[in-house]
């Protein structure tokens, strides 16, 4: 939910931020890369400050070549460098970013999206596959209902195991599998996915669909778009409302390993991904996914290790603190959107145990105290922030409107931005007085008066003087 923090400069005091550059600054995407720090937002009209802000989340996805957050003060760039091979190939691929629970040994095996048109299954290349309308294949008899909705329908092309176990809630299936759009367009294709059912890894066809098979079973999958990517559709390649056709194999399923005895370096690439798919989720404005896909990468992003004397292992383990920070700062995002306002009071406190000067973390936790009227704490708060990003509007406007508040919404005392070397802890010389209006009738309406009362009197005497 947030990215590139671009910091305006304050050069003109008297210039103050619209509501919706606040809202924007607080909880507000750029470009989709990350969630962490205050963006420059753009003037726009005001709205409801925890509404939908659509047009942010538009310029999300148009700007989304990186899902990684970014802030002022990191200096590091994540576009990858994060030592692992499978990071790299991940970025290249358009297709759904999945995670993959593996050995750091068989990480090697990891395919990408293969895009050509060679099929996969050449020996099913039936007339299902095709040619047949999907208008014909959603009515077709000799398909099996996966929900009642008859909007998710399968056929077996070989069965699989006898009596074999299906897989569940929870666990990691690997797949091979391709996918076309009804002109038989590939849109996915993948020798190996890897994914685990309920992490919102996959659209939800895919999940609902593994759960049915067993092992070695190869099946054609017909999806109403319901069940995979809906109105927004998935750019560039599927279009909005699209049904989709697969063809997929139950390669293998087994229990998702424990994170935590994964390398470090696994879990900061499997929690990046995660974090991926989190902003993917955001960025469509579907929160309750993005949330939680934040959850399951914080789950992952542990610095619980047996090697903690070691120097490597120590560089690794801020490095995954950082992730969380970030992560922390999405999640935090998402739960205002969801108007889950504790929630994200609470979690922004944790980013701030692990980097007590987060800008972000403090401008979002005054922000939710004031708008629970625990201005005290929401000023001390704010004031912080302010000394760590004195140039930065947002702040400046929240102080000016916590200022008003504490004053019953009496407009008597008002925040004014003032040089940062004069920034102090007693904020006495940064309240001025505002301009009151005098008192009393202006000399405009007696005028007025005068003049309408005189062109009665001159309009009375010449009726009369004519009569």
């Amino acid at each position: 939910m947030e990215t590139e923090p671009c910091y305006e400069a304050h050069n003109d005091p008297g210039v103050m931020a619209t509501d919706s550059e606040v809202k924007e600054a607080i909880f507000g995407l750029v470009d989709g890369n990350s969630l962490n720090e205050l963006p420059r937002a753009p003037a726009e009209e005001d709205e409801e400050l925890f509404g939908s802000e659509q047009a942010e989340t538009q310029r999300s996805a148009a700007e989304n070549k990186d899902t990684e957050i970014k802030s002022p003060s990191d200096p590091e760039q994540e576009s990858g460098e994060t030592g692992c091979k499978a990071v790299k190939k991940f970025k290249k691929s358009n297709s759904w970013k999945m995670v993959r629970f593996q050995d750091p040994s068989t990480e090697d095996d990891v395919l990408e999206r293969d895009s050509s048109t060679e099929s996969l299954f050449p020996e099913y290349a039936t007339q299902e596959w095709t040619s047949t309308s999907f208008e014909d294949l959603f009515m077709a008899e000799d398909w099996t209902e996966i929900t009642e909705d008859r909007l998710l329908r399968k056929k077996v092309l070989e069965p699989g195991t006898p009596q074999g176990p299906h897989p569940a809630w929870d666990q990691e299936v690997t797949v091979k599998m391709q996918c076309v759009l009804e002109d038989r367009t590939v849109v996915e294709k993948d020798c190996k996915l890897v994914f685990v059912i309920g992490e919102g890894d996959v659209n939800q066809a895919l999940e609902e669909c593994v759960m049915s098979m067993q092992k070695g079973e190869i099946t054609l999958l017909l999806t109403d778009s319901q069940y995979a990517y809906g109105l927004l559709g998935r750019e560039p390649d599927i279009p909005a409302w699209a049904p989709l056709l697969y063809q997929l194999q139950l390669l293998d399923f087994r229990e998702k390993p424990d994170p935590l005895t994964l390398p470090i370096a696994d879990r900061i690439r499997i929690g990046n991904q995660k974090r991926e798919t989190g902003n993917f989720h955001f960025q469509r404005e579907e929160y309750s996914l993005a949330a939680r896909a934040y959850c399951v990468a914080l789950d992952v992003l542990t610095t619980r290790s047996k090697d903690g004397n070691d120097v490597g292992v120590k560089e690794e383990e801020e490095e995954v603190q950082d992730y969380r920070v970030k992560c922390l700062n999405n999640l935090a995002t998402t739960q205002v959107r969801l108007e889950q306002f504790d929630e994200a009071l609470h979690t922004s406190r944790d980013v701030l145990t692990l980097e007590p000067n987060n800008v972000k973390a403090l401008f979002r936790v005054g922000k939710l105290l004031s708008d629970k009227s625990e201005y005290k704490e929401a000023m001390e708060v704010l004031k912080k922030a302010l000394k760590l990003e004195p140039a930065t509007k947002a702040i400046h406007v929240e102080l000016s409107k916590l200022v008003k508040r504490q004053s019953g919404g009496k407009e008597t005392q008002e925040w004014k931005p003032k040089p940062a070397e004069m920034l102090g802890d007693n904020i006495a010389p940064f309240l001025i007085p505002s301009k009151k209006k005098p008192s009393g009738i202006s000399w405009k309406f007696i005028l007025g008066a005068l003049v309408v009362a005189l062109g009665s009197l001159v309009t009375s005497m010449i009726l009369t003087a004519r009569n």
